[in-house]
């Protein structure tokens, strides 16, 4: 059972707009995660190997958000809220606790836009709170034109494989089952896209890989795909690093020293990699006409 914990505040406030994911603000109802992927960043000792065993649910989540968002609101700084920075909101867990719900009762109720990341078919249950968020959210100033809508959907993939994905994501939603819930959302008229984060080198961003992604993203008819290189951190037996380069051993082991070699002193793939990789990536996206960007989604210019 996950531990119930009392917050001070859930809303945090960007330093500044990220391009890619455009937020404002993050909101993070529960602490770890349950989905257990491999290469996460908020790995580390204090949560340990398994994620899901240092679940926590923030039980006054939804009390804090609504004061915090009224104080918000009244002083004009609406903005879009990210679901979730540090953790997926739709963990198995949300099912008994409806955080993420309530959640969105209360970001409707002061007309906050919000983009929602998630490797989930849950979202499906709140579509009706997204479709009225989307029509009455209140934008910034300098989005009213560009994006003119109050609800982004992101579904994130590092794979597209079931098979890869259970070594890497062992809790997460299977690949094949998100894709589904990608055509459904955009179905439902939502601007919805990809989050390719992370890649896996040699595994998921190889030639073939890649063009099977962007073939299979651009055919369910997705707005733009985001991606990006992987990044691991630590040392320790429950960091990123670690559990990868174990799982690799493992399952490709002709693949271990080409990782060991990258990040033997550091935390990304080498500088050439990485030009390399988001050269590849800018044809991909004009080859497959699939964005890279939010706001240069072609539905946003109809």
């Amino acid at each position: 059972m996950p531990r119930e914990i009392k917050v001070k505040s859930v809303l945090n406030k960007a330093k500044g707009r990220d391009s890619w994911f455009l937020d404002n603000y993050t909101v993070n109802l529960y602490s770890s995660c349950s989905f257990n992927c491999l290469y996460c960043y908020i790995r580390g000792s204090k949560y340990g190997t398994n994620l899901e065993t240092s679940l926590s649910v923030k039980s006054n989540a939804i009390e804090v958000l609504d004061k915090q968002l009224a104080n918000r609101a009244k002083k004009g700084e609406h903005g879009i809220i990210v679901l979730s920075s540090a953790t997926d909101p739709y963990l198995q867990i949300e099912e008994r606790y409806e955080l993420t719900r309530q959640a969105l009762e209360v970001i409707l109720k002061h007309r906050f836009p919000v983009h929602i990341i998630t490797k989930s078919d849950m979202i499906v249950r709140d579509l009706d709170l997204l479709h009225q968020i989307d029509q009455e959210a209140i934008l910034p100033t300098d989005l009213q034109q560009t994006l003119g809508r109050g609800v982004i959907i992101s579904f994130s993939f590092s794979t597209i494989d079931n098979k890869v994905g259970k070594i890497f994501e062992p809790g997460a939603t299977p690949p094949s089952v998100r894709l589904e819930t990608l055509k459904k959302v955009l179905a439902e008229g939502f601007l919805s896209g990809i989050s390719m984060m992370p890649l896996l080198p040699f595994i998921s961003d190889t030639t073939e890989s890649l063009h099977n992604m962007f073939g299979t993203f651009r055919d369910c008819g997705a707005d733009y795909a985001l991606p990006a290189t992987i990044t691991l951190f630590g040392d320790g037996k429950a960091d990123s690093k670690t559990l990868v380069l174990n799982a690799i051993r493992k399952h490709y082991p002709e693949l271990e020293q080409r990782y060991i070699n990258y990040f033997k002193d550091g935390t990304d793939m080498p500088a050439y990699y990485r030009n390399a990789f988001y050269k590849k990536m800018e044809e991909l996206s004009k080859e497959y006409d699939l964005p890279n960007r939010i706001l240069d989604a072609k539905k946003l210019k109809m």
